[in-house]
């Protein structure tokens, strides 16, 4: 299974799971909107009824956990965890590739721009009110050019040739071996939320 259960989770959700006066009543795991900005990653109570054919299925030692067939890459790294606090505790899922799956050298060369876009680039630019987002990739002589897309408070801002050049190129082109440059199809002329004027 690609995400680890601690035993404090598993204990937890295992009373859980007693409470429910259901035989054979497991977890289900699963991402909702995968691998966009609004990616929320779930838990829910999966009677034997619900269980879906292409279900991953893992036996812990306590519970069953049923994780989504198409949530699997987006799950990749994730972790279930329980503390205890004076309130009682918390149960959290921390799911790293939910929004962006994690990527490899031969992932496609639209998921790796994607994937550094979206985990280190637009965090940044966020802070801002901003984002950059890639519409497409394309194949020229001297190799691949990213055409990107910047909104929120960086379209208009003043700023935005630095941090195309400075910060989004140049962090892609070191990253990525076949990628040579990015190109910005952005409409600058319209400022009226622009961080900077």
């Amino acid at each position: 299974m690609n995400i680890t259960v601690t035993e404090g989770a598993e204990i937890y959700l295992a009373d859980l799971l007693s409470k429910q006066d259901v035989e054979g009543i497991a977890v289900r795991v699963f991402v909702t909107q995968p691998g966009t900005p609004y990616a929320e990653t779930c838990l829910a109570y999966c009677r034997p009824e619900e269980v879906v054919e292409d279900d991953e299925c893992n036996d812990l030692s306590k519970i069953r956990v049923y994780v989504e067939r198409n949530s699997l890459p987006y799950l990749e790294e994730a972790t279930i965890d329980f503390s205890e606090d004076r309130m009682g505790g918390q149960l959290t899922i921390k799911a790293p590739n939910a929004k962006m799956p994690k990527v490899s050298a031969d992932s496609p060369l639209a998921d790796q721009i994607n994937y550094i876009l979206y985990s280190e680039i637009n965090p940044g630019l966020a802070s801002h009110g901003g984002e950059v987002s890639l519409i497409e990739v394309i194949e020229e002589e001297q190799g691949s050019i990213a055409v990107l897309r910047f909104g929120g408070g960086c379209q208009g801002c003043s700023a935005v040739d630095m941090t195309l050049k400075d910060g989004v190129e140049k962090t892609l082109v070191e990253r990525i071996d076949s990628l040579v440059a990015v190109r910005d199809v952005t409409d600058h002329s319209q400022t009226e939320n622009a961080y900077y004027k």
